[in-house]
């Protein structure tokens, strides 16, 4: 397998935000001259966000699945001093420092089950990660999804891994299956997870599980409100995700009992 390159960008220019959700992702150029949806530090769901999206859209890639590339956002403290908005202005004044930012698809559009066809082990594969990564938002109201270029492509998993908001109580989720897979946007076209199931087991390995949550940047694991230490919070994570595969037999029996 190859080994994972997440190169840093520093943020030139704030464009405009997107007002889709609480956390108002913003549409920004990088002095790499691309332009990124910029998920930030300072948003309602802070770093551990950004750590599940990171982790999510990685997990995703690693599956052979469609995920804007994954660059780390430097941002200076220029940005709050010129924005008018006061709402905008305090998310950029505490997101000073490094944010997660997402290629932007341009022209892309969210995906509708009813107007593009989907193929049924790419439905499965999504089917089965959201179940080992707890994403409780890739429902019909907000799928989650884009289409673009005739392809569909994954996005927007800040919502998974939610044991990491108590992690007085991480390990009780290590035996969890996922129940609410049943309201999954794809489940219905989740016909394929077995197959799933083996290329995700075959793609997704020990030592490619340790590669992904070794790149989490430090100081998004630092935190004065957990007791626990970045490397305890590195090894909850990779522990919770072998749990998961160790048990995807069930998760795929719980999705095919929801289909």
């Amino acid at each position: 397998m190859n080994r994972i390159e997440i190169r840093h960008v520093n943020v030139v220019q704030y464009i405009n935000p997107l007002r889709e959700g609480g956390s108002l992702p913003a549409i920004v150029k990088a002095d790499d001259g691309f332009l990124y949806v910029l998920k930030f530090r300072g948003a309602g769901q802070g770093k551990k966000a950004l750590i599940a999206e990171f982790i999510g859209g990685e997990i995703a890639r690693a599956i052979g699945l469609h995920v804007p590339e994954l660059v780390f956002m430097n941002l200076d403290d220029s940005f709050s001093k010129t924005e008018p908005d006061e709402e905008i202005q305090d998310l950029l004044k505490f997101s000073v420092g490094l944010n997660l930012g997402l290629h932007y698809l341009s022209s892309a559009i969210t995906f509708d089950p009813l107007v593009t066809a989907i193929d049924s082990l790419t439905a499965s594969k999504i089917v089965l990660m959201d179940s080992i990564i707890s994403n409780i938002d890739r429902t019909a109201k907000n799928t989650n999804l884009l289409s673009w270029n005739k392809e569909l492509w994954v996005i927007d998993n800040g919502a998974s891994f939610y044991f990491h908001h108590n992690w007085q109580t991480w390990e009780s989720h290590l035996t969890r299956t996922f129940p609410l897979i049943k309201d999954h946007v794809l489940l219905e076209f989740a016909k394929n997870l077995n197959e799933a199931s083996q290329y995700i087991t075959t793609h997704l390995n020990t030592k490619k599980i340790e590669e992904i949550i070794s790149l989490i940047p430090e100081d998004w694991l630092e935190s004065d409100a957990d007791a626990f230490s970045p490397n305890d919070m590195r090894a909850a994570y990779a522990t919770y995700l072998k749990a998961k595969l160790a048990m995807i037999d069930k998760l795929v029996k719980e999705a095919e009992d929801a289909r």
